[in-house]
């Protein structure tokens, strides 16, 4: 058994294959490093040239990832096109503000029939569309995957154990990533429900700042298990009212991101809401945290898409009455404490019954 900070390859009878990743950030880095690490040869895309050149010359990410060597055939690049034209397949990391931008000006780069895999866990503004939907839009010619799960990018690249789910309808694509991505410390496993991963790893990052606020607060751990439940309840009622599978929410990209945000000081989400228990401004946490914290995008267009829809979900609307509202915590969570008792596993009781 290799030590842990011993690099773990795949067998020399394993081709090399040419991977893209696009997205200078803590996940991509962390995935450049495994598919490296594989003895794939990546071309890893960002926007910074100093970042480029600084993983270039010392394999460290220093912004991201300060304490963490990418090792492998790494290639930065600020070319994207370039990039891409190299790879057979192309997994996309760009924060969500940004994904459509930067692929629908690259969108003649890619391919006919290239795979590409969405990384990103967060929604669209106009339209509320997923980052997959984006890509089906702007590049329609190439084969579309989605990879989601509890993902903590230090521990991946610190060779932790983890599993992640990727969907996608083709067979082959599902195959290629598992291929690719799977060895020792880093499991892969399939799903077909693309709408429903993505959702999943979207709405997770709602739910792990309300976790962040009761770590702050010092809530006990019948409360906190609590709140990641009910967070499950309303995160599939949502779902699964815009079309996606109940089952996926049992799984990795479900219940098992949830859960891994939702205790984790290494989630950003997390950080934020406990930053703001602390008693400072949403702006201010943001600031501090330094990276993108998806989870205070998507919580407003949630809230504003469950409205539209009727959907009951009261830790949406008292997380959004919170950070946008001035309301006090304290008020909110009483407030939540005396909202209607329904069911407790969703889909079970009749309809009538459980509202």
């Amino acid at each position: 058994m290799p030590e842990q900070n011993e690099p773990l390859k795949h067998g020399a009878e394993e081709p090399v294959h040419d991977v893209a990743v696009l997205g200078g950030g803590s996940f991509g880095s962390a995935l450049a490093k495994v598919l490296g690490e594989n003895g794939h040869r990546v071309h890893f895309w960002m926007r910074d040239e100093v970042q480029a050149e600084e993983i270039r010359t010392t394999g460290i990410n220093s912004r991201y990832m300060p304490d963490v060597v990418i090792e492998g055939d790494i290639l930065p690049t600020t070319d994207l096109g370039s990039a891409v034209n190299k790879a057979e397949i192309v997994f996309v990391a760009i924060p969500s503000k940004a994904f459509r931008a930067v692929i629908k000006e690259n969108s003649g780069n890619f391919p006919q029939g290239q795979i590409v895999v969405s990384l990103t866990k967060g929604i669209e503004a106009n339209g509320f569309k997923l980052m997959s939907e984006i890509l089906q839009e702007e590049i329609p010619q190439c084969r579309i995957g989605v990879l989601s799960g509890p993902n903590l990018a230090n521990e991946i690249a610190n060779r932790e154990l983890t599993a992640t789910v990727i969907a996608a309808k083709d067979p082959q694509v599902r195959n290629k990533v598992q291929d690719l991505l799977g060895c020792e410390y880093f499991r892969v496993y399939a799903n077909v429900d693309i709408y429903g991963v993505e959702l999943a790893g979207a709405l997770k990052n709602i739910y792990a700042i309300v976790s962040g606020l009761a770590s702050a607060l010092n809530m006990g751990e019948n409360a906190k298990a609590m709140l990641i439940t009910r967070g499950l309840a309303e995160m599939s009622r949502f779902a699964v009212s815009l079309g996606a599978n109940p089952m996926t929410f049992m799984g990795l990209a479900g219940v098992g991101d949830l859960i891994a945000t939702c205790t984790s000081s290494k989630s950003r989400n997390f950080r934020v809401g406990h930053a703001v228990g602390q008693g400072k401004k949403l702006d201010d946490a943001v600031a501090e945290l330094g990276q993108v914290a998806e989870g205070i995008y998507t919580l407003e267009l949630v809230k504003e898409r469950a409205e539209e829809l009727g959907i009951y979900m009261p830790l949406v609307r008292g997380l959004f009455e919170i950070l946008y509202g001035d309301a006090p915590i304290s008020a909110v969570i009483n407030k939540l404490m005396m909202s209607v008792q329904n069911s407790d596993v969703e889909f079970i009781l009749p309809r009538t019954v459980a509202e």
